[in-house]
């Protein structure tokens, strides 16, 4: 796996709206230049083509000449939405490859960053520019993790978890972008990996049918563990299972730590996860643990 170089005040990072569209005044560029980076600004942001930030051409491009710019040591998502996974086979990743950069997401990015680790780079799923406003604590571990300093997280379960200690890489994010890059060249292999799932907006019943599109797919085996997060704006419709019990059901014949109360994903709270570095899980009755095993890449 092959990691970014760490930023320092002064460097160049670029925002870009490579799916839905998002205003201008929504995108806390302050925070961004606060931090000391010199913040390059895409055309894609504050501009709209339907639902779309702008047609895919021009969305598309974008990304690309971010990703080859060799002033550019990180690109931020300005939000996710939709339309990002339309994007990924036909760029470009020559340069990147060459001179890796940290990209910066969640939501739609998932299927970015999950493209990323396939080519073996190290990617953030963490805070977008548009979402920096909504908690401090995410904003100054998102600073660290840029900075190097990688951040070790403890938790209150939110519900009765599968204990135990294992050790992966981290992989994962949006569980229907996950299912949705099945049998894709963004697909990523799960074999080992610490995987984090986090979602909005869904039927209970639709949680459980993604999971069994991975448990069918092979994914949910050989896991070093699986980590939830926030599960926000759920449906109300009645299905007789928890997000937690649905998870526990399709792995109960695995034995890695389940856990959830993970703060990341769609809500206020957000904390980054380096997607590519290997963590240490222990999850006991009440707590989880997260701990970066990060002397091999310093």
């Amino acid at each position: 796996m092959n990691f970014p170089a760490f930023l320092k005040p002064g460097d160049s990072v670029a925002v870009t709206a490579p799916a839905s569209r998002v205003s201008l005044e929504d995108v806390r560029l302050d925070i961004l230049r606060s931090w000391g980076f010199h913040v390059k600004v895409g055309a894609t942001v504050g501009s709209h083509y339907h639902n779309f930030s702008a047609p895919r051409s021009v969305r598309r491009e974008e990304l690309q000449s971010f990703l080859d710019d060799p002033e550019v040591k990180c690109i931020f998502a300005a939000r996710g939405g939709y339309g990002i996974s339309d994007l990924l086979d036909q760029l470009d990743w020559s340069s990147f490859l060459k001179k890796p950069k940290w990209v910066v997401g969640f939501s739609d990015v998932t299927a970015l960053l999950c493209h990323i680790q396939g080519l073996d780079v190290a990617s953030i799923h963490g805070p977008m520019a548009k979402t920096l406003s909504f908690d401090s604590r995410s904003n100054e571990n998102l600073l660290s993790t840029l900075s190097g300093e990688y951040p070790t997280y403890e938790w209150k379960v939110s519900a009765p978890p599968r204990p135990g200690i294992s050790q992966g890489m981290a992989v994962g994010g949006n569980l229907v972008l996950l299912s949705h890059i099945l049998g894709s060249s963004s697909e990523v292999d799960f074999q080992g990996k610490i995987l984090f799932i986090e979602e909005v907006g869904e039927q209970l019943y639709n949680i459980d049918r993604m999971m069994v599109q991975l448990k069918r797919s092979g994914k949910l085996k050989g896991l070093a563990g699986i980590v939830l997060g926030s599960f926000t704006e759920m449906g109300d419709l009645p299905f007789g299972k928890t997000v937690e019990e649905i998870v526990l059901d399709h792995t109960q014949q695995e034995n890695y730590p389940v856990v959830s109360g993970f703060p990341f994903g769609h809500d206020d709270v957000n904390l980054p996860i380096v997607m590519g570095l290997t963590y240490k899980l222990e999850v006991t009755s009440s707590h989880g643990y997260l701990i970066p095993i990060q002397n091999e890449y310093l």
